[in-house]
């Protein structure tokens, strides 16, 4: 019964760890703003 108790704990060490490592590494990019040339021809609908 120890053996399962202590595969459960490892296991969850693992998991928390892998959950905090790729919380850690989600970093969010500055937005770009970006500009298209539209004919004039375009803007009436």
């Amino acid at each position: 019964m120890s053996r399962l108790i202590v595969t459960l704990v490892v296991l969850l060490v693992v998991v928390v760890g892998a959950l905090f490592f790729l919380a850690g590494s989600a970093t969010e990019k500055p937005t770009t703003q970006v500009e298209k040339a539209v004919e004039l021809g375009n803007l009436a609908s």
